[in-house]
């Protein structure tokens, strides 16, 4: 008997929790899937399943041995695709999440570029600001900006994304320009609501670091909303510079608390865990990092002449 077969089952069998699920979902008989365990418990001389009439569980040595055989089929599964992979083209189906705004205004850019040179891939896109489960939901990579709290995935860097601090003309005539971060208690301020920081915006100058707990005027989970409110002249508004960079250059927008520095925030690729990646993932995160991979002086999705794109 196939050993790497029986220890495929045996890890479908305590992941499904019982010989008839693992059985149905491998499409097989459940006495296949039964001789395949009795096969591993025998060759290794150990009992591996505790089975009842109501109720499966793993022994000890059970424990062990799937804890050590899941990374093992991980990895062959992962040399398999490698194998398969070599020599081929990107296709299929390439599904990812990423930031609503970013998306809209230079992700969608990238991936019309990345469409021209891999015809053979369909994009599947879903834009939303929460963190989405890329294993759970399905996704194969994602583009996010901000804290990275999941240590299970793999994580490419992008360019950092600086913050900038600003408002409208319209804004600034009414109510002034505000000369120290402290200033901005009585302002009003326009504030992400998927801020790591909660309602507290971070300045720093001189090695002495600014924390000032704003009063929202408008709260919203889309830096989009607060940029359209931050033009009308409803307020102050913190977003990172690909979002506001332009307004700013054509004054629309005015920078403020210029003297003042914000620790950029982090953009990254993230996909699971693998050794080996399909081509159509790494190709695509491949092309995340020539178009968005190093800071320059423009605004990401424009081209410089003098270094890569970001």
């Amino acid at each position: 008997m196939d050993t790497h077969s029986a220890m495929q089952t045996y890890a479908r069998v305590v992941e499904l929790g019982s010989f008839a699920a693992a059985a149905d979902k491998m499409g097989q008989a459940r006495s296949v899937v039964t001789r395949q365990i009795a096969y591993l418990e025998q060759k290794y001389g150990v009992r591996l399943l505790n089975r009842t009439t109501r109720k499966l569980s793993m022994t000890d040595a059970g424990r062990a041995f799937y804890e050590r055989v899941r990374p093992i089929l991980a990895e062959v599964a992962d040399l398999e695709l490698s194998l398969q992979a070599e020599g081929q083209k990107p296709s299929g189906r390439l599904r990812i999440s990423a930031p609503v705004s970013f998306g809209i205004l230079h992700l969608g850019p990238a991936i019309a570029e990345y469409l021209q040179r891999y015809p053979d891939v369909v994009i599947d896109l879903d834009l939303n600001d929460r963190v989405v489960d890329l294993v759970e939901d399905g996704y194969d990579v994602a583009v996010r900006i901000g804290p990275q709290l999941d240590s299970s995935l793999v994580a490419r860097p992008l360019a950092p994304q600086q913050l900038l601090v600003c408002a409208a003309p319209s804004y600034l005539k009414r109510h002034g320009a505000p000369a120290v971060p402290e200033d901005l208690k009585q302002h009003r301020c326009l504030h992400y609501a998927y801020a790591s920081t909660g309602n507290e915006w971070h300045f720093e100058k001189d090695g002495v670091t600014h924390l000032v707990r704003v009063n929202a005027a408008l709260r919203a989970n889309n830096g989009d909303v607060l940029r359209t409110a931050a033009l009308a002249g409803h307020g102050i508004i913190l977003q990172p510079e690909f979002l506001v960079g332009d307004d700013i250059r054509a004054g629309r927008l005015t920078a403020l608390l210029t003297g003042y520095a914000h620790t950029p925030i982090s953009m990254v690729a993230v996909y699971p865990h693998r050794r080996f990646l399909s081509p159509k993932v790494r190709s695509f995160v491949e092309h995340l990092e020539e178009r968005f991979g190093s800071p320059s002086p423009v605004a990401p999705g424009r081209r410089a002449t003098t270094r890569r794109s970001r």
